[in-house]
């Protein structure tokens, strides 16, 4: 029984890791090409390489976005469905006190 768990876990390991490279190179090849066909022209910029938009779309992920491998939205609180439900559920009293406390909070 655990043999085949972990067969399992093997083949979703080797299928992910050629589609996370087939997903890198296909990326960089749109970043190389758009950089090619506009930024030269435009600007007057150099062409890059292959490797060279690489590394452009993993440094423009890193300042601009996050690489977010477990799913989760970065708001997950507000995606909660128990505080969802327990916001709609407040009273008027208990809403308006909610309210104060943020504004307390955030300085507004």
């Amino acid at each position: 029984m655990q043999t085949n768990s972990n067969n399992k876990n093997y083949r979703k390991f080797f299928f992910f890791i050629p589609m996370m490279l087939f997903g890198l190179s296909a990326i960089s090849f749109i970043v190389m090409q758009l950089w090619n066909w506009l930024m030269p022209v435009i600007f007057q910029l150099p062409t890059i390489s292959f490797l060279q938009a690489t590394g452009l779309f993993i440094l423009s992920k890193i300042l601009f976005s996050s690489f977010n491998f477990n799913g989760r939205n970065k708001r997950m609180a507000f995606n909660n469905q128990a505080l969802k439900e327990k916001i709609m559920n407040m009273s008027d009293e208990e809403r308006q006190q909610f309210k104060e406390q943020w504004k307390q909070r955030c300085g507004k």
